[in-house]
């Protein structure tokens, strides 16, 4: 039995077809009265195989492209893929076509502005906001009526997405700089319960800790900057409303049928904000060096930090001094306790907003919005 299979993968103007042939053997005789059922049961298991096959590899072919095809046009475009099976009488069509947001085309109108206020900070502080399930010993005391309160503490902005900070300090081996993004970073511990936070509020609601070690998330969030520099005339509040996801490097770079929901979660809701500004490089382009680099930017002692022992742990309770020393440097970039805890958190904004104090008379609040549809901004001026 021969099935001839053909893909045809559409982006916009571009065509790439995929052909196949396989041969089935032919069913081994059957006492006559079961002859018919098995024949048609083997031929159905057939055509079922063939589908799989042309599935898997159409799906494999559109998750190698597309991230990089998206980013070669700011105009909409449609992904579709149609494999047809065909068989001496028989002739099936499995059509999908999907339509992605469209990437932006240019960086923010609100990030030149804000990364220059950032600069001038003598460390880049700033509170993030993010949901965490109420207990159920607060459900049951009546404590709280919603399902989710909320949770702040300060971080330090580490960088966009894809355009790590210069640190001639940093031996880590660096991503060329073939993409650019408008996505504010920080570093965390996956011990700490930030990302527990991202991954329990996300559409997924991954509560479980064995499903938040791993990248992943999509919590709603809020990040807010204070920037009050009298000298420069400065008074600014600036407030971002996005979602915030983990990037882990144990699992970012697998590929194909290896690849966690998670994985794919981020570099689809993360890869569709990222703009290519150099089309050679982009193929070897790594996630996980990204997060190398990231961890080659903070400090020894910061680094060290990623090997004490359990945050929120009590002082009363045993633990391993040995692999969970305190205040230890780390000078390796590759050190396998402080690297297994490490987490870089990436926000992707919605919404900016920045708030002008530094004339009574002359206050403004600037409001951008994302627009998924186009990948622009909009921009409302209105009273502070």
């Amino acid at each position: 039995m021969e099935h001839d299979l053909n893909i045809t993968l559409t982006f916009g103007p571009l065509h790439f077809k995929i052909s196949s042939s396989t041969r089935a053997a032919s069913p081994a005789p059957i006492p006559h009265r079961e002859t018919t059922k098995s024949i048609q049961h083997s031929s159905k298991h057939a055509r079922s195989s063939s589908i799989k096959t042309a599935a898997t590899i159409a799906s494999k072919q559109l998750n190698r492209l597309s991230l990089h095809l998206r980013s070669l046009s700011g105009s909409s475009y449609n992904t579709s893929y149609t494999s047809s099976v065909t068989t001496n009488s028989w002739l099936r069509t499995m059509t999908t076509t999907a339509n992605p947001n469209s990437p932006p085309t240019a960086e923010a109108p609100w990030k030149q502005l804000f990364s220059s206020h950032l600069s001038k900070m003598d460390s880049p502080e700033f509170v993030f906001s993010s949901l965490t399930p109420s207990t159920r010993s607060e459900a049951r005391d009546g404590k709280t009526p919603v399902p989710y309160v909320p949770r702040a503490r300060f971080c330090i902005h580490r960088g966009f997405w894809a355009t790590l900070p210069e640190n001639k300090h940093n031996d880590a081996d660096r991503n060329d700089r073939v993409y650019e993004s408008d996505l504010p970073t920080f570093t965390t511990d996956v011990r700490m319960q930030k990302p527990f936070e991202i991954f329990a509020s996300s559409a997924g609601k991954a509560d479980d800790e064995k499903l938040t070690q791993g990248s992943g998330g999509g919590g709603p969030c809020e990040a807010v900057w204070w920037v009050k520099l009298p000298d420069a005339g400065i008074m600014m509040q600036w407030r971002i409303k996005g979602e915030a996801y983990v990037v882990a490097s144990q699992d970012i770079d697998a590929e194909g049928e290896e690849q966690t929901s998670g994985v794919k979660t981020v570099k689809s809701e993360l890869g569709r904000r990222m703009r290519v500004v150099k089309e050679d490089g982009v193929d070897s382009w790594s996630w996980g060096k990204e997060i190398r680099g990231h961890f080659g930017n903070i400090s020894p002692g910061m680094r060290g930090s990623f090997q004490n022992p359990p945050p929120g742990q009590s002082v009363n309770k045993p633990y391993d001094e040995k692999k969970n020393p305190i205040g230890e440097k780390v000078e390796d970039l590759d050190h396998e306790v402080a690297r297994g805890n490490f987490r870089v958190v990436v926000i992707k904004p919605e919404e900016v907003e920045s708030v002008d104090l530094s004339d009574p008379k002359k206050g403004r609040r600037e409001v951008y919005k994302f627009n998924q549809q186009d990948g622009s901004w909009s921009h409302e001026t209105c009273w502070p």
